[in-house]
């Protein structure tokens, strides 16, 4: 059953994806905005609402971890860039639940980190999970067309796009964008920024309820030709603009799980990589074979006129699947939970009645 009051919710951070997690809050009335913690100093003490681009919402940003975690949140909706194990085991041990967009799914890129939160989780009866729209969402219904196979052969999805606009050197130069194509040192850069997808190998992996033998990334790169102005920093001609990662779960010899993700840059790349549609699509092989195709299109009433306007929709697709997920997560045993511990995730307090 629906419960009668909302869940109190803490928002930590407001960066782009931030952002749209403080509006959608604002939205929904099953959540209760009643804490925000701002990194930088110059948002402490500004309306929640007015940083978020909307109306006021009387919630003050703070950078007080202890007044925060004092209000009693049934939820920190965590979304910094990068988690931080530190700050985690803190508001996990507070009782405090958790659900991240920051580069979580299984938490075993975290090493040691990840035993740390868990242990956290105990102490605080509190729960860990993370999610967005890929890695997350997109594997979660990956795991979802499984669901009419008698056999399952392999489980691929496949995402492509051109993010010649997406302007965010701070996570793109970790996963190999503007390095020499000749540095030896690639495969390796891409495997550990691109990490988290093979958490989510892990995930779908324990959805058919196999044990990997091995889990392991394997990635190919383009060059351009011509230096390429990405706006706030430059990729020189014989540099990386496009990566491709494959994370492959092994068992047996064979891949029964694979992401593959092919990233490029600029119209002078080489070789040129052709993106037909920015989106997913996902194969199971077995009997049946099963084909998704997922993408995005602003609804009808969406203005935009700007580009960084338009990629707003990228920021609320990476929001929405945590925020949608609080309640299950809150009712959770404790621990680091993912979308094959949780019932299915229901999208409550989002319908336009208007």
């Amino acid at each position: 059953m629906p419960r009668s009051t909302p869940y109190r919710v803490v928002q930590w951070t407001t960066g782009n994806v931030g952002k749209s997690s403080v509006a959608a809050i604002a939205a929904n009335p099953t959540l209760q905005l009643v804490g925000c913690y701002a990194w930088s100093a110059d948002k402490v003490g500004r309306d929640a609402g007015e940083l978020a681009g909307i109306a006021p919402l009387g919630v003050a940003a703070s950078n007080d971890v202890d007044a925060l975690l004092a209000l009693k949140p049934d939820v920190v909706v965590y979304n910094p860039m990068w988690i931080d194990v530190d700050e985690l085991v803190r508001i996990l041990e507070s009782g405090a639940n958790v659900v991240a967009t920051a580069s979580f799914i299984t938490g075993h890129n975290q090493g040691e980190g990840r035993d740390r939160i868990a242990e956290a989780c105990r102490r605080g009866n509190s729960s860990m999970f993370g999610s967005g729209i890929s890695p997350g969402y997109v594997n979660q219904l990956s795991i979802v067309a499984a669901g009419i196979c008698d056999r399952v052969d392999k489980i691929t999805v496949n995402e492509a796009a051109d993010t010649t606009f997406y302007d965010s050197p701070a996570t793109e130069k970790p996963v190999g964008f503007g390095r020499p194509i000749d540095d030896p040192e690639l495969p390796a850069m891409t495997a550990h920024g691109t990490g988290v997808f093979g958490e989510a190998v892990r995930m779908v992996a324990d959805a058919l309820g196999v044990d990997l033998d091995e889990v392991r990334c394997e990635a190919e790169y383009a060059q351009t030709t011509e230096d390429l102005d990405l706006g706030s920093w430059t990729i020189p001609a014989g540099c990386v603009a496009g990566v491709y990662a494959s994370w492959q779960g092994i068992v047996g010899g064979k891949p029964v799980v694979e992401i593959n993700l092919r990233w490029r840059k600029g119209q002078t790349l080489e070789p040129d990589w052709q993106i037909d549609q920015d989106g997913w699509v996902i194969e199971v092989s077995g009997r049946p074979t099963v084909t998704m195709k997922v993408g995005f299109l602003p609804p009808p009433d969406f203005e935009a006129t700007t580009l960084e306007e338009f990629m707003v929709l990228g920021h609320i697709m990476t929001a929405t699947p945590p925020l949608n997920a609080i309640p299950a997560v809150v009712a959770a045993a404790p621990g680091i939970v993912t979308y094959t511990d949780l019932p299915l995730i229901l999208p409550r307090g989002v319908v336009n009645a208007g």
